[in-house]
């Protein structure tokens, strides 16, 4: 199957089965293809947190109007974006690109500079949004590779945001949660996977 079939088969998954897990394998090659995820400039200025303990869950919950998926799904994964960005989010990332490339940090002073100008000079409203935004392209690659996985999984934006901020202590830390997915397994009560995929038609959707 290739990637076309895989986005074929994946749907908004409604009703997990509890009794299923995400293996620690698996759970591995979601972080790699999270990790991996493109974002602007390269900073991924955001953390990502997987939840699996129960009782956290039902707090979660409860900041997620009751949504059953949070508490049957075998893992819910937080996309949490920083509030603010620092000059030193941005160090940080030329620190671990001359690494990386074992190239003198020096070398990239004129690039960092030019990023810092950027984004600093944006409002922190701007640059919470700009930092939010991101958490949704590494959301896509975690749909693609479960997808591919054949893992189920549930984008959400249905929760309240400062009562996940306050349950997970994200304030402290300077971060947001942005988006949320649940992940595991279908169950074969929920109705969901038999509806067909709605999408636009091409002469809908392209211009």
């Amino acid at each position: 199957m290739g990637l076309i079939d895989h986005l074929k088969w994946r749907y908004a998954t409604k009703k997990f089965d509890a009794a299923r897990k995400v293996s620690s394998e698996d759970l591995e090659k979601i972080k790699t293809a999270i990790q991996l995820s493109a974002s602007s400039y390269g900073l991924q200025l955001y953390k990502v947190l997987i939840i699996e303990d129960n009782k956290l869950r039902e707090q979660l919950k409860l900041a997620s109007y009751g949504q059953s998926q949070i508490t049957e799904a075998s893992h819910v994964v937080i996309f949490c974006n920083y509030t603010t960005v620092t000059e030193k989010h941005i160090d940080t990332y030329f620190t671990i690109k001359s690494e990386v490339e074992q190239t003198d940090i020096s070398v990239f002073q004129r690039y960092s500079d030019f990023i810092k100008a950027d984004i600093l000079n944006r409002s922190d409203l701007e640059r919470n949004k700009w930092s939010s935004n991101q958490t949704y392209i590494a959301l896509g690659n975690l749909l693609n590779i479960c997808a591919e996985l054949k893992i189920d999984a549930c984008p959400m934006e249905g929760f309240e945001a400062k009562k996940y901020n306050n349950i997970l202590n994200l304030k402290e830390q300077g971060l947001n949660a942005s988006v949320i997915a649940a992940i595991g397994y279908r169950s074969k009560e929920d109705k969901s996977q038999y509806h067909k995929k709605v999408r636009k038609p091409f002469e809908e959707l392209f211009l």
